[in-house]
């Protein structure tokens, strides 16, 4: 199925009404995933990845320490602004390429194989690192819960079993198939939202104390030991921009989605834009309703925001909003699941990865990549076992996300405003404001990218090194070496139909 074309030689535009299948068809693949998810389920899915619930939640204890008040704020409000951006003109690639490979496929059309080959790793990385991020994050909640109700002291130990647990969960909800992954993202939109609305509304009006307007937006905390105020401010920017990651979770469903060339890129955007509004006014509400920094800091908890909730509302109160923020992340995790497990199917159906036979296998009950899912989950697992040794190593996995998929984002962005007129957009397009909005994308991308390799804590040593470059180095390592052992089977197709073709992807039904 190797591509041997010019990455262009393939770029058509689609008439609006063509049917999603027949365009599959024509980039390349036979259709063997089931499409039965609509535009508000595809929305779904990356809102729930994205999840203000779960990234928020997670890094605010980072925050209150890496910038605090000020820098969570104004950091949220400009990384947003700027994440839209990207997300606007990876939509419009989408709208061009409706495929599960999504960023990597788009890559190699637009660049040609090696592009598609280090995009593709780039990002399988970032997904998995999310997963580990997700699940662990919400194994941490599941432990300052357990705290308030049962006097459970959470250490390391017991929150990687959690951790555990939650993961086979969702690896066990995504092996019913795509329906029910997108019933639960249609359901986690509402309990996100109504969620948030709980959280604040209670933070609002229940404390008879709150922190003053002045305190929320110009406090500045320096813990991390370096002595620059700009390089903790950039630092601090991790809390947004690890929160705003994974939105490309439409465009990886885009072959479970119908009328995928226009719902999928319109999902990317809508789930920035609601996160950002959503996530501003969760991180202002519990700023305002801050009691005590230094004991939201220092939480038996071990969870920051749990602490808010219990100083402002009381145990009871406490539990009840901790349970909110625990099943929003466990919806973030599957929906995730989901997603990364797509990009291993995908990525594996073009041959890229150890095993490809294997993890590009789909049920033939249930229309699923069974084989992927655990894949995804397994790495996920593997990728946070330094949180049983290092306190540091749970920012790092959160950075591992970051430096791991938002480069893979910039990618193509870049290839398509290098390829100029040579590319023919989908039907959702940004017109004359591709390139100034591109432009702008790709120049962000490289300034976080550079930023969250850079140490977080000083003095750095073994503790506090920032392990995520470390992470980074090897995949890229692995995916050099790999090249040269796959790059004569790796390639994406240029159109389905031969007897080959047919033959491999039958091969994949189990």
């Amino acid at each position: 199925m190797a591509r041997t074309d010019a990455p262009l030689d393939a770029i058509r535009k689609p008439p609006p009404s063509q049917d999603e299948e027949a365009r599959l068809r024509e980039l390349g693949y036979q259709p063997v995933l089931a499409r039965r998810m609509d535009g508000f389920g595809n929305f779904a899915i990356s809102f729930s990845v994205i999840s203000v619930l779960s990234g928020c939640m997670t890094l605010y204890g980072f925050g209150l320490g890496t910038g605090g008040p000020s820098v969570m704020l104004w950091g949220w409000a400009g990384v947003g602004l700027f994440v839209l951006c990207v997300g606007l003109a990876l939509a419009e690639v989408t709208s061009a390429y409706p495929t599960s490979g999504a960023l990597y496929y788009m890559a190699d059309r637009l660049g040609g194989r090696r592009w598609g080959w280090y995009t593709g790793w780039l990002n399988l990385l970032g997904l998995l690192g999310a997963i580990a991020g997700i699940d662990y994050g919400a194994a941490l909640f599941t432990g300052a819960f357990l705290n308030l109700q049962w006097g459970f002291v959470p250490t390391s130990g017991s929150t990687f079993l959690i951790f555990l647990a939650i993961l086979l969960l969702h690896a066990g909800l995504n092996l019913f198939g795509v329906r029910l992954v997108s019933v639960l993202n249609s359901v986690s939109v509402w309990w996100h939202l109504i969620g948030v609305a709980v959280i604040v509304g209670a933070l609002a009006f229940v404390p008879d104390r709150h922190q003053s307007v002045d305190f929320v937006f110009t406090t500045f905390v320096n813990d991390t030991g370096w002595a620059n105020p700009f390089y903790v401010a950039a630092i601090g920017l991790l809390l947004a921009q690890y929160t705003f990651s994974g939105y490309d979770a439409s465009a990886h469903l885009s072959e479970e989605t119908s009328n995928a060339s226009v719902t999928a890129a319109k999902g990317i955007v809508r789930s920035i834009w609601v996160s950002w509004l959503a996530g501003f006014a969760l991180l202002a509400g519990l700023t305002f309703a801050i009691q005590d920094y230094a004991g939201t800091q220092n939480s038996a908890t071990g969870v920051p925001p749990a602490q808010i909730f219990l100083d402002a509302l009381g145990s009871g109160g406490a539990a009840a909003l901790l349970l909110v923020v625990i099943v929003a992340q466990l919806f973030c995790g599957n929906a995730e699941v989901a997603a990364a497990s797509r990009m291993v199917f995908a990525f594996s159906r073009d041959n890229a990865l150890p095993g490809s036979a294997l993890w590009r296998k789909v049920s033939g009950s249930t229309q699923t990549p069974v084989p992927a899912v655990w894949l995804a989950v397994g790495v996920a697992a593997l990728l946070a076992v330094p949180s049983l040794y290092s306190a540091t190593a749970y920012g790092a996995v959160t950075a591992i996300n970051v430096i791991g998929i938002t480069p893979a984002y910039a990618i193509p962005i870049y290839l398509r405003l290098r390829a100029g007129k040579r590319f023919v957009p989908g039907p959702w397009s940004l017109g004359r404001w591709s390139r100034p909005i591109g432009w702008i994308a790709v120049v962000w991308v490289a300034f976080v990218t550079v930023l969250f390799c850079l140490p977080q804590k000083s003095p750095v040593n073994v503790d506090t090194m920032n392990y995520a470059v470390i992470a980074l180095a090897v995949v890229l390592i692995l995916a050099s070496v790999w090249w040269y052992v796959a790059r004569r089977s790796y390639g994406t197709p240029t159109a389905y139909g031969t007897a080959r073709e047919e033959a491999e992807i039958a091969e994949g039904i189990i």
